[in-house]
């Protein structure tokens, strides 16, 4: 993402400056320059509209740096003048997600925000949001967030409102960007499905919240917090509803107070899943804020919190409106976070256990998510393969199967019928999966069939076909994997290295090692898009003479990722289901093979 910044300077709003200026090239804002005719007739172009904001100790907290709520008025502000300057119309907030905070922004520094409709839908428009800090004395620019926020036309009258759909230059970027909004929307419109199909296997995620030895215990009830404003004049946006941002920093108040119970000490916001408007409210209601703790992961945890408006009829019958919620990520930053852990998390209502579990979930769906939209480069991770130098990359593929395989951090996502476990990874950028099977056969049949990739088509349905091109010896071979077509375009192919080791002592596993190579004798297709396989796997530990644990690996690439998206999203049950078909494969005549 590029930090160059134009200079600001226009019309003086919300205490800060305003300005209207053409968009430089910029991944979370791209698009071209323009202004929405009234009317909303034909296609509109949109223009960026940037804010810029001196940091003072009033907008501090006791530390000395920007207090999150106040950014996020800031950030909702822009980005409703910004929706408001397409549609020609009155827009109100309807979610702001995806944000995640990556700079600390101190007293005197300045703050830059840009917002940008990304992509108009009927009534609805995604806007993006960037916001930078610039060092005064040093002139140094760097991203604080970006944050992606939809809003919604307000109708006038009788009126339906239908915006226009943005005009945009034909340029690479702005195409992908507009592509990308309508994917964050249809992933915004699963959100919810996604939910519901992970929750029903909440049964066998109970596992999970699991204990760490030698770390303190503390239960989430003691982190409750209730809270209540009164919506003011001074606190209703220009179109007399309560200000979105007023409420979005009313709610990081009450979340960082929860959050610092669990720490004993002051919290610092890592991320926000999703603000999530669901009602209006005007001046005169009462809000009550609730905050609670909802789960304790390995370096954060997720504060809920929801907003129940009253008007007066209502506060006397004690009947409020749900009418805000968000799930906020806090990190720990005291001195002392070198030393003492997160503390265990417990609860003592089965509200509690729910709620527990459906952060994991939403934790799923998160990193699904990001990994879906991120399409990240890895560059060529392929090498050249020969016999002058199949020794050495033999070892490679088998050692890196080792290391990944011995990664402590394993999060468990899935557990069915106590037969297959599905775990996840991610540790520096990269997403690694780990399938358990539990197989009723010997170690030595089972990696007799898996080390054989022709034979994978079988029982993988993403696998189309598998030709072996290069025989080195009995433990490497070289083989041409042609995968099927997702979501209607091109299938993909890989040339893998498959390297296999039976154990030196009893004790150790059967390895089969798979990795991208590049090979004269499979040259790359029209019909298929060349991919490739950063480090996969199976190592097989014995159970008995008719029984043995397999754990299948993946370290995902750009490549993988269509074929365990649905999965990791929630929208299918793929792995799964592939994992069932391998077992029954490896269980068929399996007692014939061991006599």
């Amino acid at each position: 993402m590029s930090q160059d910044l134009d200079p600001c300077g226009g019309t003086p709003t919300v205490r800060g400056m305003v300005q209207v200026q053409e968009e430089t090239q910029d991944p979370v804002l791209n698009g071209s320059v323009g202004t929405r005719l009234a009317g909303g007739s034909g296609e509109a172009e949109v223009q960026v509209v940037q804010m810029c904001q001196l940091v003072l100790p009033c907008h501090a907290n006791h530390l000395g740096e920007l207090d999150a709520g106040q950014l996020l008025k800031w950030m909702d502000t822009i980005a409703c003048l910004a929706a408001e300057r397409h549609a020609g119309i009155a827009c109100v907030t309807a979610s702001m997600d995806d944000i995640q905070f990556e700079e600390t922004v101190r007293v005197g520094q300045v703050i830059n925000i840009k917002a940008k409709v990304n992509r108009a839908f009927n009534t609805s428009m995604e806007v993006g949001i960037r916001v930078s800090v610039e060092d005064v004395v040093t002139g140094v620019l760097k991203v604080v967030c970006v944050a992606l926020s939809t809003f919604v036309g307000k109708p006038v009258g009788g009126e339906k409102v239908r915006l226009s759909p943005l005009k945009f230059v034909d340029s690479a970027e702005e195409q992908l960007e507009h592509s990308l909004a309508s994917e964050r929307r249809r992933l915004r419109l699963y959100n919810q499905q996604a939910f519901n199909n992970l929750m029903q296997d909440c049964h066998a995620l109970k596992g999970v919240c699991k204990r760490r030895d030698g770390v303190p215990l503390k239960s989430t009830e003691s982190t409750r917090v209730e809270s209540i404003e009164l919506v003011l004049p001074p606190h209703a946006n220009h179109h007399g509803n309560t200000f979105g941002g007023q409420i979005m920093a009313w709610m990081e108040n009450a979340a960082t107070v929860a959050a610092s119970r669990l720490f004993g000490t002051y919290p610092t916001l890592q991320a926000v899943d999703m603000f999530k408007f669901r009602g209006p409210s005007t001046v005169g209601d009462r809000l009550v804020f609730k905050a609670v703790v909802n789960n304790v992961f390995q370096t954060c945890m997720e504060v809920g919190v929801r907003v129940e408006a009253y008007n007066c009829e209502e506060w006397k019958q004690g009947r409020g409106r749900h009418i805000n919620s968000a799930f906020l990520l806090y990190r720990w930053t005291s001195s002392r976070s070198n030393h003492l852990p997160l503390p265990n998390i417990t609860f003592t209502t089965k509200e509690g256990e729910r709620r527990c579990l459906a952060a994991i979930v939403r934790k799923r769906i998160r990193m699904a998510r990001k990994h879906i939209l991120s399409f990240k480069d890895e560059g060529p991770l392929s090498v050249p393969w020969d016999k002058s130098n199949q020794v050495y990359l033999g070892y490679n593929n088998v050692a890196a199967l080792t290391v990944l395989a011995g990664k402590q951090a394993w999060e468990a996502t899935s557990n069915l019928q106590n037969k297959i476990g599905i775990f996840v990874n991610e540790e520096q950028g990269w997403l690694s999966l780990k399938v358990e099977m539990e197989v009723g056969a010997s170690a030595f049949h089972v990696f007799s069939l898996l080390s054989d990739l022709r034979q994978r088509p079988l029982w993988d349905k993403h696998y189309s076909s598998c030709e072996e091109v290069e025989q080195a010896d009995v433990e490497e071979a070289v083989y041409h994997v042609k995968c099927p077509s997702v979501n209607g375009s091109r299938g993909r192919d890989f040339v893998i290295l498959l390297s296999k080791r039976q154990p030196c002592k009893d004790s150790d596993p059967f390895i089969i090692a798979l990795r991208s190579v590049t090979v004269a004798t499979a040259p790359p297709q029209q019909d298929y898009v060349r991919s490739e396989a950063q480090c996969a796997g199976f190592l097989i530990h014995s159970s008995g003479h008719t029984s043995c644990k397999v754990s299948y690996y993946n370290q995902v690439t750009s490549g993988v990722l269509p074929y365990i998206a649905g999965t990791l999203a929630g929208w299918s049950k793929s792995m799964e289901e592939t994992a069932l078909s391998c077992i029954a494969f490896l269980e068929k005549d399996s007692v014939k093979t061991a006599l």
